[in-house]
């Protein structure tokens, strides 16, 4: 099933981490990206423990990863930076 956000037809997309629909954002103009979809399920899996996973980051930084695709790129999944605490 397809839906309208903000302009752009987007696919219904799940986390296939943890089940929860994708929800859509819309990026900062700077980062090159429209509108992505994000898992935004604190409990989900690819999330909890994910500020541990990032190398070479300060111990004092919050910093973890959601899971998001990119549908101007065939929804190709990716590491969205986000705050963890």
């Amino acid at each position: 099933m397809t839906y309208t956000y903000s302009g752009v037809e987007l696919e219904e997309r799940t986390c296939p981490h943890c089940g929860e629909e994708l929800s859509p954002w819309i990026a900062p103009p700077e980062s090159g990206w429209g509108v992505i979809v994000v898992c935004n399920n604190n409990k989900c899996p690819h999330y909890v423990g994910s500020d541990c996973d990032i190398v070479n980051k300060r111990d004092d930084s919050n910093l973890g990863c959601r899971y998001a695709e990119n549908p101007d790129n065939k929804y190709t999944p990716f590491n969205l930076l986000a705050w963890t605490r």
